[in-house]
């Protein structure tokens, strides 16, 4: 078992990721924004009509928290086109492929098919909330980041930025430790990943047609594998995170249609999380392990010769019993956590986001309005509206 005094703090937030974070949050009250976020979505989309019955209208509570879904699979139907445009079954980078592939072999099509399933949950949520006399979510007016100009990739405006990241790798050690962080506990990083990107940059950065070796031999075959490597592990951190804000959205949601369609989607976020944590330990475990992005120096450690294994191992992928609700005297479960709304909750899920830097280069309005739609789902009660 692992004590709370083995796990360290997590790191501080990128300085100009944070200080967007924090204008955006000290602005004005969440009613204020409400006229900012009318640009976003259709008029009257977060002043809807007092809450109707199950059978013909939906809860203003329900509608903003499948509003805010919507929009959350929005933004991951984004990145994850990016990376099927490069990496996928039909993927146009085939180096980046051999990267992908040398951590599974089946790579190419689990990326396709996790984006074939963002794409139908945004859908959707977005053409039932309009079924139900709801406005649904269009962020396309967002649309405004470069794609990267490596081959493969479509030139056309992004949502998310794939090419800076800071991946919280928090979440390996986390579901590998007897600890919970809705009670308090903070895990470590498992790998350091900062300013890295996951996704190549440029043909004369990472050559579309250069060999993949394991272990890589030149300096831009390291390149390459590092890129994917870090792709491996955002994928699992994306995924945990919908896993996570979709259980602690079931605790809202009123009606019970509204609650099928939050447990069903949520449950393919788990299945998501559950294959790429499995991919993610290829890339620290060996014959892959150790390798260093001669650009960047992130590195990926061997992490079974970690000497705290139990947080480490890497094939320990199915989640850790743990410390679960506050009453002494109850056993350890397998759980998925966080689930409370302050750690996992719609402004928890865009502001870990922002600290990823999957955001940076959007515009202040842009995190107004999806500040505006996570605020008003975590502001959602059961049986109210």
């Amino acid at each position: 078992m692992v004590s709370k005094s083995t796990l360290q703090k997590e790191s501080s937030a990128n300085d100009t990721v944070s200080a967007r974070w924090n204008n955006v949050v000290k602005r004005r009250s969440f009613l204020q924004n409400l006229g900012v976020i009318g640009a976003a979505i259709p008029a009257g989309a977060l002043l809807a009509a007092p809450g109707k019955s199950d059978s013909g209208g939906i809860t203003k509570g329900d509608a903003d928290i499948l509003r805010f879904l919507a929009a959350a699979e929005l933004i991951e139907s984004d990145l994850w086109q990016q990376y099927n445009e490069l990496g996928g079954v039909h993927g146009g980078n085939p180096a980046y492929i051999l990267a992908l592939q040398n951590l599974d072999g089946d790579m190419p099509q689990y990326i396709t098919d996790n984006t074939d399933d963002e794409i139908s949950h945004a859908a959707f949520l977005n053409a039932y909330l309009a079924s139900r006399g709801a406005a649904p979510v269009n962020l396309d007016k967002f649309r405004t980041l470069p794609s990267t100009i490596a081959t493969g990739a479509k030139p056309k405006g992004r949502l998310t930025n794939l090419m800076n990241l800071k991946v919280d790798t928090s979440w390996y050690t986390r579901y590998r430790s007897t600890e919970n962080p809705d009670l308090g506990a903070t895990f470590p990083q498992a790998v350091t990943i900062v300013n890295e990107p996951a996704i190549p940059l440029s043909d004369a950065d990472t050559p579309p047609g250069q060999p993949q070796p394991v272990p890589p031999a030149t300096p831009q075959e390291m390149r390459m594998q590092a890129i994917a490597n870090t792709a491996s592990f955002h994928f699992a951190m994306i995924e945990q995170g919908g896993s996570s804000l979709y259980a602690s959205m079931c605790l809202k949601v009123t009606s019970l249609e509204a609650l099928r369609i939050v447990v069903s989607i949520g449950g393919v976020e788990v299945n998501h999380f559950a294959v790429w944590h499995d991919k993610a330990g290829n890339a620290v475990n060996q014959p892959l392990a150790g390798v260093t992005d001669p650009e960047t120096g992130v590195t990926f450690p061997d992490l079974n010769a970690n000497p705290m294994k139990e947080l480490y191992q890497t094939n320990l992928i199915f989640p850790e019993p743990t410390d679960f609700i506050s009453e002494e005297g109850l056993p350890p479960c397998s759980v998925i956590r966080p689930t409370l709304t302050a750690n996992a909750g719609a402004v928890a899920a865009v502001k870990a986001l922002t600290d990823n830097q999957l955001f940076q280069g959007q515009s202040s309005e842009f995190f107004q309005a999806v500040m505006a739609l996570a605020t008003a789902a975590d502001a959602a009660q059961r049986g109210k509206d």
